[in-house]
């Protein structure tokens, strides 16, 4: 059985207007430029993940992303983040290829998608009913390898202000992950930057943003230097994880890559 290949893009933070920026950065040529070079590598995918923050509180920006990705022929799963309207997207992205709720079965796997947000707040929690219906679909698919999706970081990234606006509920969060061993690994966006960890067993994993990032282990907030990314995602039948994050050459679209 083969395998299963995914690409994430997170945090985009689009506009109605095409040349809306946020941070220095022109937010719709930069998820252009990303998913050309995308296109360049092992295309097609098998899906596309984008964990929140799609638009910049503006819904007009639904209309370029739905545009831009619908256009690709692929499945498109989508969580709102803190600046998206949850309706509002949903409302948008209603049919094929965008999903918003539930999951996606891909192979032996089980891509599972969690709204985590608060309405008007930048940390997140997971409802009961999410949380109880996670557990339900891990416990139907306790035979398959599953990747939980939302938008909100469900550990500490060791920054102060940043770890402020994480998923406040995430010991709740993890006493379902911890009755599943079927879990395999957990993605994020939100923090706009980098990481991966492991917690019995299970695979952290933590997108840079399709624009500006935020400097690792700030105290304050802070920007970083480096440039738009995204992540490719190899999902493999026995339940292992292959993932890169590719960094964007901001001036000339190339890609350099860092590995896990």
């Amino acid at each position: 059985m083969s395998s299963v290949r995914l690409i994430q893009f997170t945090d985009l933070h689009l506009y109605a207007s095409e040349d809306g920026a946020l941070r220095g950065v022109a937010t719709l040529p930069s998820v252009r430029r990303a998913l050309a070079h995308a296109q360049r590598g092992l295309w097609p995918p098998d899906a596309l993940l984008v964990t929140g923050d799609i638009v910049q509180d503006d819904p007009g920006g639904y209309t370029h992303f739905r545009d831009l990705f619908g256009a690709l022929q692929l499945p498109v799963l989508c969580l709102p983040g803190n600046h998206d309207d949850p309706a509002r997207m949903r409302e948008a992205l209603t049919e094929p290829p965008f999903l918003t709720d539930g999951y996606l079965k891909l192979g032996r796997w089980r891509i599972i998608l969690l709204d985590s947000v608060v309405r008007g707040a930048a940390h997140g929690e997971l409802s009961h009913g999410s949380l109880a219906a996670l557990d339900a679909t891990l416990a139907q698919a306790e035979e398959h390898p599953a990747l939980v999706c939302l938008h909100h970081h469900p550990v500490p990234m060791h920054s102060r202000w940043l770890d402020q606006v994480g998923l406040a509920n995430a010991q709740a969060f993890f006493a379902v992950i911890d009755r599943h061993p079927n879990v395999r690994g957990i993605l994020w966006g939100h923090v706009h930057q980098r990481f991966e960890a492991l917690r019995k067993g299970v695979r952290l994993l933590g997108t840079p943003s399709t624009c500006a990032q935020f400097k690792p282990l700030a105290e304050d907030f802070a920007l970083d230097p480096r440039p738009a990314a995204y992540r490719t995602l190899e999902l493999y039948p026995d339940g292992k994880i292959v993932t890169e994050v590719v960094w964007m050459d901001a001036a000339s679209g190339r890609g350099s890559v860092s590995a896990a």
